[in-house]
């Protein structure tokens, strides 16, 4: 498992790159790179631009790659591998997926002379409780993340994606070092949209957060420099 607590916030902050149009996003990395921050590949990218965009992308900055594979071991080890390739920075997998498919994600990076970090999702920061339960798991959201984040760590994963909300007791249940990537990050003041458990950029940091994912506020501003240089400074970098 990887710390980042030598990590800058500007290294803590991943933003999130979801358009369709291949120029628009080599445009934002170019002016956002130079900021230290990281980048997130998603669906929406990957099939607008495919494999070759996000090896094109990975080549001018860090990327995590999100495309949470979820599927039989074999099928699920195969996709990582075939991702890993692109020389991304990070990879993750759904952690509903179970033991025997994390354990064969985490099997076939370990023969890599060189592996990105492995997560593993735990519930959509879009999911409250009563979503859950429509979906036959009763226990709630926070012991949903606690129990899966215990799994993916016995797994030999590297963290966990899970809300700003269940941070402090995915460190407590399994151990500080543990990574946290973190969705659902707003700036104070504006509103979740489509997410619900959602936290400002400083509750994050206070509450022991390793990465934050940011998009819309971002990229969706006229000034997404601005915009960035906003929330460092609500995580305690002033750039």
């Amino acid at each position: 498992m990887t710390e980042v607590t030598s990590k800058s916030r500007a290294e803590q902050l991943i933003i999130a790159l979801d358009c369709s149009e291949p120029e628009r996003t080599r445009e934002l990395v170019s002016k956002l790179g130079p900021l230290g921050v990281g980048f997130k590949a998603g669906l929406q990218l990957f099939m607008s631009g495919g494999p070759s965009l996000v090896a094109d992308l990975a080549l001018r900055c860090r990327l995590f790659l999100d495309l949470k594979f979820h599927d039989i071991p074999r099928t699920t080890a195969s996709a990582v591998k075939e991702a890993a390739l692109l020389n991304v920075w990070m990879i993750n997998v759904h952690a509903a997926g179970g033991r025997k498919m994390m354990a064969a994600a985490r099997d076939v990076l370990a023969e890599m002379e060189s592996r990105p970090l492995l997560t593993a999702v735990t519930v959509l920061t879009s999911m409250d409780d009563s979503q859950l339960v429509e979906t036959g798991v009763s226990d709630g959201a926070a012991e949903r993340v606690r129990l899966l984040s215990r799994l993916a760590a016995d797994c030999g994963l590297d963290g966990v994606v899970c809300s700003p909300l269940e941070i402090r007791a995915v460190k407590k249940a399994v151990s500080p070092s543990f990574i946290t990537v973190t969705p659902g990050i707003r700036p104070a003041g504006e509103a979740g949209n489509d997410q619900s458990r959602v936290a400002a950029p400083a509750e994050v940091i206070r509450a022991g957060g390793d990465y934050l994912v940011v998009g819309r506020p971002v990229t969706g501003a006229v000034d997404p420099v601005g915009a960035a240089r906003k929330i460092l400074e609500e995580m305690g970098t002033v750039i």
